[in-house]
């Protein structure tokens, strides 16, 4: 324990006398405001057949590559999900019949994903009630503006 530590009160853990308190107030809040979010907006999904947000980016992005398919690994990367939860979520669309994977020998256990028939299109299906359920949970709160800063704002944590 340093000196700092001993003689530390919670203000300066919370409080606005220390700057680098803001970093903190950022995650936070970005925790809160997906939680506050993230159920009722997953909710309408779910009267699409699409039990997770992140089903509508996966078969987005999946029907983008095209007909050579969307290799699992870069998907990783661009959504950033880990492996396991993309791994699990992929499954999960299988079995409802919305992609197909092929596993390609290459040295490695390399995984390419398509849309099936049922699948195909379906993000275009979907985005009006994903449109409508953000524009209800998120619109009230901000200007278009405001929505447009915190977005610019968000990106730059992105890579």
């Amino acid at each position: 324990m340093t000196a700092r530590d001993e003689h530390s009160s919670s203000a300066d853990y919370f409080g606005d006398n220390t700057p680098v308190v803001s970093y903190n107030r950022v995650w936070f809040n970005i925790m809160r405001a997906q939680r506050k979010f993230l159920p009722r907006i997953a909710k309408a999904l779910k009267t699409c057949g699409i039990n997770d947000p992140i089903w509508y980016e996966i078969l987005l992005e999946v029907e983008l590559a095209g007909p050579g398919g969307q290799p699992m690994a870069a998907l990783e990367d661009k959504l950033f999900v880990a492996q396991y939860a993309l791994s699990r979520h992929i499954s999960r669309m299988e079995k409802a019949g919305l992609l197909r994977r092929e596993f390609i020998a290459d040295g490695r256990r390399k995984q390419i994903l398509f849309l099936t028939e049922q699948g195909k299109g379906m993000h275009a299906r979907i985005w009006p009630v994903y449109w409508n359920a953000m524009q209800d949970e998120i619109g009230p709160h901000m200007t278009t503006d405001e929505a447009y800063t915190l977005s610019r704002l968000l990106i730059k944590l992105l890579p």
